[in-house]
């Protein structure tokens, strides 16, 4: 009972972060198509703010999973989280299917805000490297 009580922390921080890391992934490796979508929608210094993306997301989910700066980690994919959804899913401005689909996309992104929102309040859990630290 013990070591699943101190495992599932991990286990939680590991799917949290997932989602983050391989997008932060699918932005280099797919940086023009990004950048493109990101003008699409008015953003400004796209190459900049693209990069900026890129390093929250990859360097907040390394934190969250290795439970180093765990705190630290899902406050800057919480900030990188808030604008990227109310801009690239706001679903209000749509209609039909393509309103469900942002519909769903804005949904799960609270869902991760809340997630982050536990980490934020409890920590990263025992198997972490900020507990070690203690």
């Amino acid at each position: 009972m013990e070591q699943r009580k101190n495992s599932l922390p991990l286990l939680g921080r590991i799917l949290l972060a997932l989602p983050f890391f391989f997008s932060g992934l699918n932005k280099i490796f797919a940086w023009k198509q990004t950048a493109g979508y990101m003008a699409a929608k008015g953003f400004p210094l796209v190459p900049l703010f693209l990069l900026g993306a890129i390093v929250l997301e990859i360097g907040g989910s390394l934190c969250l999973i290795f439970g180093f700066r765990a705190k630290l980690g899902a406050a800057a994919l919480l900030i990188f989280l808030i604008p990227a959804t109310l801009i690239f899913h706001n679903f209000w401005a749509f209609g039909g299917a393509e309103r469900q689909g942002q519909m769903i996309n804005f949904m799960k992104n609270i869902s991760l805000m809340g997630g982050l929102l536990f980490v934020l309040a409890f920590g990263p859990g025992p198997l972490s490297f900020d507990e070690r630290k203690k």
